[in-house]
């Protein structure tokens, strides 16, 4: 099981918001193909970080319906 920080959820934000697909931290490099690669990996990171404090995330489905009259 991999250990995430904060630091590495920080560096994931700033290569999705710098448009980088590469990402360091820790000595580490990181090449992901796509922006939607680096997303799936800041919600895994986030996620252990959430489960590791104890957090879980909330979500809620808020259904309407309406007859169209």
């Amino acid at each position: 099981m991999t250990t995430y920080t904060k630091e590495h959820a920080q560096a994931l934000r700033e290569a999705i918001a710098s448009g980088e697909h590469r990402v360091t931290y820790d000595g580490k490099t990181i090449e992901y193909r796509t922006v939607s690669d680096l997303k799936l990996a800041l919600a895994e990171v986030e996620a252990a970080l959430a489960s590791d404090s104890g957090k879980t995330k909330t979500r809620q489905i808020r259904v309407t319906t309406s007859k169209g009259f």
